[in-house]
Formats: structure tokens, C-alpha cells, sequence
């Protein structure tokens, strides 16, 4: 039946707006509710009215005295009524008396002079008695019924007999009589102890009860179509205002697109779905902008990298270069010349060979970083390097401040390599007579941090946020001429960023710089 329902269904095309297939969906569920309580109503209304027809008729034939209905049998049987011990109670009226205008019945029938109907029975209503023997009595003559009386198998007679008493139950049977129509019919037990079982049958037809049901049914049915009728015309417009937030999240989405990422879905508009949907949205085009973002400056900042490492491979190359063609002009023969040109190229050849050096250590780090790490002590890492960086600092002064016993999981090399890429950057932007350097180590909780001060020339505000930049320098000149290329700060952070922990620049032009590294260490 389903399978049934939505071939037949399948064979519409569904609409393409969601305010029409939502119209069509609820008035279909509306439908199909009206449906399900017409079945309900039709069901059980059928009972109510068949139990109160039931109850009506079972009251009407208790109330006629049952000796009326004996001496009818026992007359048209032709035999002595026995059945009933005196006289019967009969007149014209149900108590045996005698009213001024009523009609005479026949003591020994049912029947009555002229056409009026005895016991108030309707053209619709039949009147029958069985008898255990097998004897069926139809009183449809008596009655002047326009039916004829239905009659059951004898055996299913006998089993009423069994179960039926004359007492009022409310239980009625459907049966069908011969001209095909159905009749409800009730029964009573007229036997008395020690006397022949005999069952009292009235029956009536139900095609006028199933026409006032129906006709019911008709009615529901209008209003029905009528519910159907104002829900399209009240649920229509209800259905568009409601709509109206997912419209204008549509025409936000026709806005955006990738050069016009900050725009924003419309929130709070009143419906909690739309707006969670909207916040997802906008949640996920801000993930976008920022993607966008990082991508375009990863782009410029490769783009940048290439150019600045071109810069820095094509200087060295270039003094090489020169010194080769010097050396092939003749250069060679004189021996002084010839040792000049090769010392210089060998110190451009160590330069290549530290850039080269140092963007694969970077390549590494942006990747997968490898650290080799330990437990260990950072004060005796700090102190254990004291000789190199008191002779990289030439006549500068340098002063230390540690506290020992800090200890942490950490890379010993890659930790030396902060410590002497910062040293030499205070080196490089402090004057050689005057200049001052300041390392200190302490602990802050549960990290360790390590200070490298200097009172050089300071780095001025613009230039704060790019110094951990690659290839990037503040002063170019003063930078290139101690060799270096802009790399260590990138390094120096890589590797602080690999042990978790977080380096910071603090400077005030013409007081000094403090760089701040700050690394996890081990309660102690």
C-alpha cells in the first residue's frame, strides 16, 4: 500500500520551492489527519449508534408482556398454549386495559383490525421467535413489516439460547436476511423454568442508520475541504514571512565570493534555526577570510623569501664571479693577488655555506621538527658557554645573572643556538667600546626566562613586528657588514616555538633591546 502510494506520488514532479513543498507537505499531513478521524469518526459512530439502537430495541420488547408473544405462537402453531399457565392480560393496550378509540387485539395473536402497527414497530422493524425444537416464527404479517425477518443457523440459535437471557445486555448481532440486506438484531430469552426455550428475535435494517452516518461523514467531510481550503489561504502568506530570513540569507550568499569574504550572514532574526545556521556560516567564512589571508601572505611571504634568498645566494656568487675572471686574466701569476682573490673567495664560499645552512635548518623546523631532547640543567647550559660569548663580545661588557637548578626537557644544541644567535645580535647593534650586554636566567612558576639585554640602538616601532621576519633586517647595511642574513631571529624562534615556548622583543630607540625567551621547565 505504501510502496502503492508513493509510486503514484512519484509520478508528480515535486515542486522546486521549499515554501511550496512545505504547503504541500503540511496540507497533506493536515489530509491525512482529517482522514484518519473521518475513519475514526466513521467507526466509532457506527458503534455508538448501533449500541443505542440495540438498547432502544431491547427496552421496546420488554415492555410488551411476554404471554402476547406465546399465545401468538401457540396459535398459529395450532396447538393448546401451555406455555403460559391463566389467561393472558390482553386489550387493546400493552397493560391489558381498555382505552376510549384504541383498536381490540386478538387474544391469540399479534394481529390487530385495521392498519395500524401494534407495539409502536416501525415499516423498518421485524419481529421473530425461535423455539428449540427448530420452529422459526416470522411475524412480519402481524408487524405489517416491510422485511422480512433474518434468520440464523439453528445452531447458532441453540448457542444463543445457552447465553442469552431476558435481561438487557447491549449486545446486538449484524445479520443478513434473504433479500440481501443487513439487519441489526437483538434477542431475548422467553423460556421459563420447566417450560420449552424458546428466543424473541427484533431486527431492524441498518441502511437508515448507515444513511444518517454517512450523512455525518459528509458533513465532516465538507468542513473538512473547507479546513483545507482556508489553511492553504491562512498558511500561504504565514509560510512566506517565515521564510523571509532564509531569502535574505540568500541574497548574502549571492554577495559573497572569494575577493569578498567579509561580508556577513544577517543573525538574530528572530528564528533560533536560521540564526544557528547563520553563525555557522559566518563562523566558516571567517575561517575562509582568515585562510584567504594566511594564504595570500604565506604567498607574499615566499615570494619575498625567494627574492631575498636570491638576493643573499646572488652577492657571494657575484664576488666569486669577479674574482674568477680576475684570476683568468692573469691575475694568477702574481702570487699576492692569487692568495687575495682566494681568500676572498673562501669567505664568500662560508657564507653560502651558512645561508645554504640555515634555510635547511629552517626547512626542518617548518616541517617536522627533530629535537633531541634531554634533562637537563639551562644554568649550566648558559654557563658552559660563557668563554665563547665573553670572546664574541670583544671589549663590550657582559654581566650574568643565573639562577641554577632550573631544569627541563630540552635540546642542548638547538638551545645554544638561541643563546648564541641572540648574544651575537646584541653584538651586532652595540658599540664595541661602550657597548653593554646583560644575560639573566630565572624561574617564573612552572617556565624559565631567559633575557638578553643590551643598550644599543634600539629597534623603532614599525620595525618590532617584522624582526622575527625571514631575511629581514632594520638596518641593512650595518647587518650585511658583520654577515649576517637576516635569518637567526627566524631560527632562534623556530626552535624556542618547537620547545613551546614564546620569545617577545621589548626596545626603546637609543636605550638598548631586551629579547625574552620563555620555555617549560620542571617543578623543583
Amino acid at each position: 500500500m505504501i510502496a502503492r502510494a508513493k509510486g503514484l506520488f512519484g509520478k508528480f514532479p515535486a515542486p522546486r520551492s521549499l515554501r511550496k513543498q512545505l504547503l504541500a507537505i503540511s496540507l497533506l499531513i493536515l489530509s491525512g489527519l482529517l482522514l484518519l478521524i473521518g475513519v475514526l469518526q466513521y467507526v466509532l459512530m457506527r458503534d455508538f449508534i448501533y449500541n443505542n439502537r440495540a438498547d432502544s430495541m431491547e427496552t421496546q420488547i420488554r415492555s410488551v408482556p411476554r404471554e402476547l408473544f406465546f399465545n401468538s405462537f401457540a396459535a398459529d402453531n395450532s396447538t393448546p398454549n401451555t406455555l403460559t399457565p391463566g389467561p393472558p392480560p390482553l386489550g387493546s393496550g400493552l397493560n391489558g386495559g381498555e382505552a376510549p378509540g384504541s383498536e381490540n387485539i386478538n387474544p391469540g395473536s399479534l394481529r390487530n383490525n385495521g392498519n395500524r402497527r401494534p407495539l409502536l414497530l416501525d415499516a423498518h422493524t421485524t419481529l421473530a421467535i425461535y423455539s428449540a425444537d427448530g420452529t422459526f416464527k416470522d411475524f412480519q404479517e402481524e408487524t405489517l413489516s416491510d422485511s422480512i425477518a433474518p434468520r440464523l443457523s439453528n445452531a447458532e440459535y441453540n448457542e444463543l439460547l445457552k447465553h442469552t437471557t431476558d435481561k438487557a445486555s447491549g449486545k446486538y448481532r449484524l445479520i443478513t436476511a434473504a433479500d440481501g440486506k443487513e439487519h441489526l438484531a437483538v434477542f431475548m430469552n422467553l423460556g421459563k423454568p420447566g417450560e420449552a426455550k424458546m428466543l424473541l428475535q427484533m431486527s431492524v435494517e441498518t441502511g437508515p442508520l448507515r444513511d444518517v452516518i454517512m450523512q455525518q461523514l459528509l458533513i465532516f467531510a465538507a468542513l473538512s475541504v473547507v479546513a483545507l481550503l482556508a489553511g492553504l489561504l491562512l498558511y500561504l502568506p504565514a509560510l512566506r514571512k517565515t521564510l523571509i530570513p532564509l531569502s535574505k540569507m540568500g541574497e548574502a550568499a549571492q554577495i559573497i565570493d572569494a575577493g569578498n569574504l567579509n561580508e556577513r550572514f544577517p543573525v538574530n532574526q528572530g528564528q533560533s534555526e536560521i540564526d544557528k545556521l547563520s553563525s555557522s556560516f559566518n563562523g566558516m567564512l571567517e575561517r575562509l577570510e582568515i585562510s584567504f589571508h594566511n594564504e595570500r601572505e604565506a604567498k607574499e611571504q615566499m615570494r619575498r623569501f625567494a627574492a631575498d634568498a636570491s638576493h643573499e645566494l646572488r652577492t657571494p656568487l657575484t664576488s666569486i664571479h669577479g674574482f674568477l675572471e680576475v684570476l683568468l686574466r692573469g691575475a694568477a701569476d702574481n702570487k699576492d693577488q692569487l692568495y687575495s682573490a682566494l681568500n676572498s673567495m673562501h669567505g664568500e664560499s662560508k657564507r653560502i655555506n651558512k645561508l645554504v645552512e640555515d634555510l635547511l635548518l629552517l626547512a626542518r623546523m617548518d616541517g617536522a621538527p627533530q629535537l633531541n631532547v634531554k634533562n637537563l640543567l639551562l644554568g649550566e647550559v648558559i654557563t658552559e658557554m660563557q668563554p665563547q660569548l665573553l670572546l664574541l663580545s670583544g671589549k663590550r661588557k657582559v654581566t650574568f645573572d643565573i639562577s641554577f637548578g632550573i631544569r627541563g626537557m630540552y635540546d642542548p644544541d638547538k638551545l645554544k643556538q638561541v643563546i648564541l644567535n641572540l648574544f651575537h645580535n646584541a653584538v651586532q647593534h652595540t658599540d664595541a667600546e661602550t657597548g653593554t650586554i646583560h644575560i639573566s636566567l630565572h624561574a617564573r612558576r612552572t617556565e624559565a626566562e631567559l633575557v638578553v639585554r643590551d643598550n644599543g640602538s634600539g629597534i623603532t616601532a614599525e620595525h618590532i613586528p617584522h624582526v622575527f621576519d625571514r631575511f629581514y633586517r632594520s638596518d641593512s647595511s650595518r647587518t650585511r657588514k658583520y654577515g649576517g642574513s637576516g635569518l637567526g631571529l627566524s631560527i632562534t624562534k623556530s626552535i624556542v616555538e618547537a620547545h613551546s615556548g614564546d620569545i617577545r622583543v621589548e626596545s626603546v630607540p637609543g636605550e638598548g633591546t631586551a629579547f625574552k625567551v620563555t620555555l617549560p621547565c620542571l617543578l623543583h
